[in-house]
């Protein structure tokens, strides 16, 4: 008994702990302070956990802690989250904004002439380290109490790239410039017209170019505060593009692009690409960093309580690590299970037992200067139909002539009538309540159900949130929360209008499951809008192609099968996918590379087998 005890103590002796308390779930003016009278070191007269009248939340030695979690599990609100990690990442650390809070360890090193991705979960701490490399956070080598000095920050990062890169930081040899996560917030720190903001910006001489890549020229009179999701993105990524630096940061570039838009922000990127310059991307959409980076370097942990940075690797294999969830370089799995991409794993029409079938008609609808026309289409139970266009092109109108929203102007017949669940493309919490109340009064079989709490719920990590008022929830998290109340809804047609929005990479994949899941065990149909093509791909059963000019008029032609349908819009598109062998996902071919012109010439732009 006493050689397993002193087996177990030398096996904890070789981890660090990481105590961590949520500031906004801690409330000990609220509680009987139950992790301080639980806590076994506390009762031995030492001061482990403590709750000071002054203080706003409890704090925890980590040093004292001997992770016995106990506290975990007594706090009535969830706030404290107890973590052993390996002792060697104890001298690896990069920065620590205070006692119990997030952790950062190691830092991505960018190099000179290439672009650098960075690729992990939300609050992993890629922000973080995007503010340390731009010389707008000070590392502390997790000494928060008393910050090292910068000869001695130097000192730590001896021997790596990342001494001269900081070195030059200090000299002001290196301007930096980045391009926000929330485009949204740019109209309340910036006023005037798009054409105004870039001749202020123009610094490069490229300003022609990048407003003809990014298609600004029918904005430039437009005034910023008018401008769209996807406008204000396409802007930002222009005024960074167009300013003379030598560190360019990108954070999310794609969000609110479609296919096309992606695409060509990427090329604008990359036309950066100089010896003595640095580019550093953070992107969820695993295609569009795929087609953007020339390396890779992931973040693993846990959101929130710590983050680790890996070593570089190629693009290939960093991505094809993160989802797969293992590091060989550190002989440590961060994921339970690996994500694949078969497309074969959908059903096919032998596995799945048709009961419904529906038709709609021709029909057309004109909202302002846009004209829609809609060909003919049927649909059945158990089947995803995605929408393929660019933005502009009426996939949205579409919806919501199908949701009865919109009544068309001209028709052949009648939209059958169906009830309908749809979720919106923009989502504005309006509820003063918790999540908890919210979903009782909105969906409340299905929150109640045990297989819809396990096929759905779960996976979506809404219990993280439960507690939660719906006001202050992130951007993902408001996704995660509309996908819940909308597949919560009973009714025979889902209508989804981008359900990756604001989710990193690894919850679209698990959105996609999900959603994938749910339609197919429930029988029914969904609609849905999606312009990250891994999601789209693994989603679709079959695809509703729109062809036209964006904003004047285009035409949704009949669903079609996910070969024949993707090909046609990749045709329109003039871009060319192959699949990884290693988990099948669809990678976007280089522009003219040997595979883009193989693949183009036989008119097999998706899927060429490897």
């Amino acid at each position: 008994m006493a050689a397993a005890r002193r087996k177990a103590f030398e096996e904890t002796d070789k981890l660090t702990r990481i105590a961590i308390i949520n500031a906004d779930k801690c409330k000990p003016k609220r509680c009987r302070q139950e992790c301080k009278k639980s806590c076994p070191v506390v009762r031995m007269g030492k001061l482990c956990i403590e709750v000071a009248p002054t203080d706003r939340i409890a704090v925890i030695s980590e040093t004292l802690c001997i992770g016995c979690g106990i506290c975990v599990k007594k706090c009535p609100f969830e706030a404290i989250t107890i973590i052993n990690l390996p002792s060697n990442l104890d001298s690896q650390v990069t920065h620590r904004y205070s006692q119990n809070s997030f952790k950062l360890h190691r830092l991505p090193t960018p190099r000179a002439g290439e672009v650098l991705g960075l690729v992990g979960t939300n609050g992993i701490g890629k922000s973080t380290a995007l503010k340390i490399l731009a010389g707008k956070l000070k590392p502390n080598l997790g000494r928060f109490k008393d910050p090292p000095e910068w000869s001695e920050i130097l000192t730590y990062f001896r021997g790596s790239e990342l001494q001269n890169y900081f070195t030059k930081v200090l000299e002001d040899d290196l301007k930096t410039v980045i391009k926000p996560q929330y485009v949204d917030q740019i109209p309340k720190a910036v006023k005037g017209s798009v054409g105004e903001m870039i001749k202020r910006k123009a610094e490069s001489g490229n300003e022609a170019e990048m407003i003809r890549i990014l298609d600004l020229g029918h904005l430039t009179e437009r005034n910023i505060e008018n401008l769209s999701g996807g406008e204000l993105q396409r802007f930002a990524c222009a005024t960074v593009c167009i300013q003379d630096a030598h560190v360019y940061m990108f954070d999310e570039p794609s969000s609110y692009l479609d296919v096309k838009q992606r695409l060509n922000a990427a090329k604008a990127l990359r036309s950066l690409l100089h010896p003595t310059k640095y580019i550093v991307v953070v992107e969820h959409d695993l295609s569009v960093l795929d087609y953007l980076s020339d390396f890779i370097c992931c973040l693993y942990g846990i959101p929130g309580v710590y983050g680790v940075v890996t070593v570089p690797f190629s693009v290939r294999e960093g991505i094809n690590i993160f989802l797969d969830g293992y590091v060989p370089t550190e002989n440590l799995r961060f994921r339970e299970e690996s994500l694949v991409f078969r497309v074969a794993e959908s059903a096919t029409e032998e596995e799945v037992k048709r009961l419904h079938h529906y038709e709609y008609p021709n029909m057309s609808k004109t909202l302002g200067d846009f004209k829609l026309n809609v060909n003919t289409g049927s649909f059945t139970d158990a089947e995803i139909i995605v929408l393929l266009g660019e933005n502009g092109t009426g996939k949205t109108t579409l919806i919501r002539l199908m949701a009865g929203s919109l009544t068309p102007d001209a028709g052949s017949g009648e939209i059958p009538s169906l009830n309908i669940s749809y979720k919106p493309q923009k989502i504005s919490p309006k509820s003063q309540s918790t999540v908890r109340v919210l979903l009782h009064d909105k969906v409340r079989d299905a929150y109640t159900h045990p297989q819809f709490v396990a096929d759905v719920m779960k996976p979506l990590r809404i219990e993280d949130i439960i507690d939660q008022e719906v006001q202050n929830l992130s951007g993902g998290e408001l996704q995660r929360l509309a996908i819940v109340l909308c597949l919560g809804k009973a009714a025979d047609v889902y209508l989804i209008d981008e359900p990756s929005a604001y989710l990193d990479s690894e919850q679209r994949l698990v959105a996609a499951k999900v959603i994938k899941r749910f339609i197919l065990h429930a029988k029914k149909t969904a609609f849905v809008v999606e312009h990250d093509f891994i999601m789209a791909t693994y989603l679709a059963d079959r695809v509703i192609v729109f062809e036209g000019q964006p904003s004047i008029e285009s035409r949704a032609n009949a669903p079609q099968a996910l070969l024949p349908g993707m090909n046609r819009f990749l045709e329109l598109l003039a871009i060319t996918f192959r699949r990884d062998p290693n988990n099948y996902r669809p990678r976007i071919n280089k522009e003219n590379s040997v595979k883009d012109v193989e693949q183009k010439r036989s008119g097999n732009y998706f899927f060429l087998e490897d």
